[in-house]
């Protein structure tokens, strides 16, 4: 079969390899989406601490099993058969550590990750490994969702992580910084699943701006290469600030600018991480002190959040189908990643 194999930062082959063997306890599946994000990408050029070569890479997994190991029916009390259309989770907790006993699963101490320590998606073929089945991460997918926004439900169950963290309120005024899939994310969710009142986007990019603004429409957008960012987000609330704020992009200086433009009581999400060349920002505490402000960091998902993505997606509460803006086939997967890095899509699924 053909799968996308990563030796080194640039060194990144699709090549034939062999047909995976499932395993007593695992669960095989055929590949019908895995899309595509900004990590990806930066494993193509920088590799990753928690990756060891040569990896199938590939973490955005949806597709249909073709076999059921001998005992994970009667391990797991499930009934997967052949022909059954999944979903797969991207970060794997270990189930057993201080923070998953607490119901921390998305900051487990042990986690590892479809992609990094297990082959992933960006093959024809894969295998659900039986840490995955341990935590009830592989998910049915509902009737009425197709492999394509299946595939798209781990990156959406990230941003419900971050949510959920918020205490978003009804009416609260959102600012969400970075026009990519995930900010287009999390401006469906804060509206159809928060009831958020006025939602503005920024980002330096005045095209994926207009591309994105084209697909969720938020009550203004604003490009932060012309303006400042601030003093605009001052002015449309009326000297008050933003009751939220999320930073859905790796840049510093948007996580200053959220701290300066926060209401009182206002909430943070630092939801995109900063370069490790590069994590420090200025902030000024006394505006987190006298403004009582609540900065939240925000660290991928659990199964759960993947369930409820599922859930949203398929009562139209936070619709993902029209997001996906290019498909490719798996052959064409290296093209998948520029697309990707030069922006020029909001979401980019893999169809091998």
């Amino acid at each position: 079969m053909k799968a996308l194999r990563f030796y080194a930062p640039e060194d990144v082959r699709l090549e034939e390899v062999p047909e995976p063997v499932c395993g007593p306890a695992q669960v095989k599946i055929r590949v019908r989406n895995c899309s595509t994000c900004g990590t990806d990408v930066k494993i193509l050029h920088n590799g990753h601490q928690n990756l060891t070569p040569p990896r199938t890479t590939g973490h955005e997994v949806a597709g249909e099993v073709v076999e059921v190991g001998s005992e994970v029916n009667a391990t797991y009390g499930s009934s997967w058969q052949a022909g059954d259309r999944v979903q797969v989770i991207a970060a794997v907790p270990c189930g057993e550590c201080h923070e998953c006993r607490k119901g921390w699963m998305a900051v487990c101490q042990n986690q590892t990750s479809v992609g990094y320590q297990y082959d992933g998606g960006f093959a024809e073929y894969m295998i659900v490994p039986e840490q995955v089945l341990k935590v009830d991460g592989l998910n049915r997918i509902p009737e009425n969702v197709d492999f394509d926004e299946a595939s798209a439900a781990e990156p959406f169950a990230c941003a419900i992580n971050a949510q959920e963290l918020m205490g978003i309120e009804e009416g609260d005024t959102v600012v969400v910084f970075g026009a990519g899939p995930i900010g287009c994310m999390h401006i469906r969710i804060a509206r159809g699943v928060h009831k958020v009142g006025p939602v503005y986007l920024v980002d330096v990019n005045a095209e994926r701006l207009r591309m994105s603004a084209e697909a969720v429409a938020p009550d203004e957008v604003i490009d932060a290469s012309q303006v400042d960012v601030v003093e605009r987000v001052m002015e449309l609330t009326g000297g008050r600030g933003a009751d939220v704020v999320i930073t859905a992009t790796a840049a510093n200086v948007t996580q200053e600018q959220a701290i300066a433009m926060a209401a009182r009581n206002g909430r943070i999400s630092f939801f995109g991480g900063l370069p490790k060349s590069n994590p420090v920002i200025s902030c000024d505490s006394n505006l987190v002190h006298y403004r009582q402000l609540h900065i939240h960091g925000a660290n991928g998902s659990a199964p759960e959040h993947n369930k409820r993505a599922l859930e949203y997606i398929s009562t139209g509460q936070v619709p993902v189908k029209d997001l996906i803006t290019r498909r490719l086939p798996l052959t064409d997967v290296l093209e998948a990643f520029k697309i990707v890095e030069n922006g020029e899509a909001i979401k980019v699924t893999v169809e091998p």
